[in-house]
């Protein structure tokens, strides 16, 4: 297979590759990639097994195809022959996989095709995976051993996953995410201030994220819970749904946090919510790449993260940010309070995340580089 080198050329069969297409980090690249590939070398398509949300509509409304293959529970031969059957039919070029599920079943249903009809594989690291087991990374390792390249989104995601699956330094190529921050609409971060009981004076930290145990919010309210005396006019807004939002909300009634914190559930007005605070805060205990540090510091709003995986390859502390330790609630909570205080402070910082955030780390930057992966992949395949 050659890639698109003129365009009298044959366009490149590229299909994104997933397990979920819920709203997540990973998801949201999944739909700036395949909405913004060149169409005059690049044919985009998205595949997932289950979980759709407004990805879909956004994709399909963009003209991008999108094709669900139902997985039912964890063994579904069925599933994997339907799978099989949608690669043998499509003739992709390339395909590229994410998340551990998406990876397994699509390396697998590919090594079904007969040899010449298989295409371009290229998996992903998105993330500092300390939590796989043994056998996780023996199959991260065959789906690597199957891949004409492996692609992280951040250097120290990439450089733990290969020593884990025992590949050669430097071996894993790193692309890192891309973000853009939509316009938001004139007046309304005074109205979602109000909205959300932000007083006169006061200040709005907003946390986005799924409600999961890796992002360790209870540090985050153990943080505001200090800080009630120090920062009275401090609110906290959680932005996101998960399997703990209960537990969530039954520690924030349990801190007596009522009225410094509002969970507010799955949101797809972000970028306004981001408009509207002071401050944006990551307390994760891993972390890939943030999709959301990054939106923050294009929408140049002062970030606060732990010192967790990419987090600090995007943030240079005290130049467009500030890091603590992961778990660290009284360090989290000092930064929380110095920011509170400081106006000057947080538009220095924002200042600095703004110009870091559009100099490297933009859409057309991220799409340019996966169509040099997928070109040179399709080139190489087979050689």
């Amino acid at each position: 297979m050659m890639a698109a080198t003129s365009p009298s050329a044959p366009r490149l069969r590229v299909l994104l590759l997933t397990d979920e297409m819920e709203v997540g980090g990973t998801q949201r690249q999944i739909v700036h990639i395949a909405r913004q590939l060149d169409r005059a070398r690049f044919e985009p398509a998205v595949l997932f097994f289950r979980n759709p949300s407004f990805f879909v509509g956004e994709l399909e409304r963009a003209g991008v195809r999108v094709i669900q293959v139902e997985k039912k529970g964890r063994l579904d031969p069925g599933f994997v022959w339907r799978l099989v059957q949608v690669l043998r039919r499509e003739r992709f070029d390339v395909v590229q996989c994410f998340a551990f599920s998406g990876e397994l079943w699509g390396a697998v249903a590919r090594r079904l095709l007969p040899r010449r009809r298989r295409p371009a594989l290229i998996s992903s690291v998105r993330g500092v995976y300390e939590w796989y087991s043994g056998a996780q990374w023996r199959v991260k390792r065959w789906v690597a051993s199957e891949s004409e390249r492996v692609v992280a989104n951040s250097r120290m995601g990439g450089d733990y996953a290969s020593a884990r699956m025992g590949l050669s330094p430097g071996s894993v190529r790193v692309t890192y995410n891309g973000v853009q921050v939509d316009a938001p609409t004139p007046g309304r971060a005074a109205g979602l201030r109000a909205e959300l009981g932000v007083p006169d004076g006061g200040t709005l930290v907003l946390f986005v994220g799924r409600l999961v145990v890796h992002k360790d919010v209870p540090t985050l309210l153990r943080a505001v819970a200090s800080l009630r005396d120090e920062a009275p006019g401090l609110r906290l807004a959680l932005a996101g749904d998960g399997p703990l939002r209960a537990d969530i909300e039954a520690e924030v009634r349990a801190l007596g946090l009522g009225d410094a914190v509002r969970v507010l559930g799955q949101r797809d007005d972000v970028h306004e919510l981001i408009a509207a605070a002071d401050t944006l805060v990551l307390p994760s205990l891993r972390e890939g790449l943030s999709n959301v540090v990054l939106e923050g510091m294009m929408g140049g709003k002062p970030v606060v993260a732990s010192r967790a995986g990419g987090n600090v390859e995007l943030i240079e502390h005290d130049r467009s940010g500030l890091l603590f330790d992961v778990g660290d609630a009284p360090a989290l909570a000092g930064l929380l309070g110095r920011l509170s205080r400081d106006a000057a402070l947080r538009v220095r910082l924002g200042e600095g995340a703004r110009q870091r955030a559009m100099a490297e780390f933009s859409i057309p930057s991220m799409v340019q580089a996966y169509e040099q992966h997928y070109a040179e992949a399709a080139r190489t395949a087979g050689t």
